[in-house]
């Protein structure tokens, strides 16, 4: 089938196949990268790596205007209930969660999850086959071994991989990891968004995986 992936800014992206559009991590108010509104997002479910502000983002007012069905950490799943989200998927990493489109799982990052100051769970990776397409966003996380694991277990095509340092990996740990995973494409994110985050990724250049950069409100599509 194939998809088409909006790239939101920051690390929000957007991907439609068919019926079925997956929003992971729509990050929209307070992005200064941003070239949409959370009005402008029509999706039928959102996927979050974690709690932290620039990834829950806008996900309760997107998923209330469209009934939209959010899979997330079970303690993040149950905040996103307090707050009148109806439709929820909770998971943790290590098991797929069926869908309308294919299936979504979550992996390991090594990071934190907190929402005003309240514990969200587990951070994690998601990885979602979508239009015969799977894709691994990686959240926030820094570099560790079982990402060589993963891409073995999941094979992606695409891989979002933030690389922003300071709070994630740098762009050398991100082109480590991208060699470990071995997607088709990397999909740089994370970065430049603030001054606090790395401006320049030049030394994210894995060997043997092509490097596609993005801007928000850019799409593209995958056969």
């Amino acid at each position: 089938m194939g998809i088409e992936i909006t790239f939101l800014g920051h690390s929000g992206v957007l991907i439609q196949a068919g019926a079925h559009t997956l929003a992971i991590d729509p990050f929209l108010t307070g992005n200064p990268a941003a070239r949409h509104t959370p009005k402008d997002i029509k999706c039928t479910h959102i996927a979050l790596t974690h709690g932290h502000a620039d990834h829950l983002g806008d996900t309760v007012e997107i998923a209330r205007a469209n009934g939209a069905t959010v899979i997330a950490a079970f303690e993040l799943s149950s905040y996103l209930e307090s707050q009148g989200v109806g439709k929820l998927e909770p998971g943790n990493p290590g098991g797929r969660i069926a869908t309308d489109f294919g299936w979504v799982a979550f992996t390991q990052a090594f990071h934190s999850s907190s929402y005003e100051g309240v514990y969200m769970g587990q951070p994690c990776g998601v990885v979602a086959n979508i239009g015969g397409v799977t894709l691994h966003h990686l959240g926030d996380t820094a570099l560790f071994s079982d990402l060589k694991l993963i891409g073995e277990l999941y094979k992606p095509t695409v891989s979002f991989i933030p690389v922003g340092d300071r709070f994630t990996m740098g762009p050398e740990h991100g082109a480590r990891a991208a060699e470990m995973i071995k997607p088709k494409f990397a999909v740089p994110v994370h970065y430049g968004t603030w001054p606090l985050l790395a401006q320049d990724i030049s030394a994210f250049a894995p060997a043997g995986v092509k490097v596609r950069k993005m801007t928000a409100g850019e799409t593209w599509s995958i056969e």
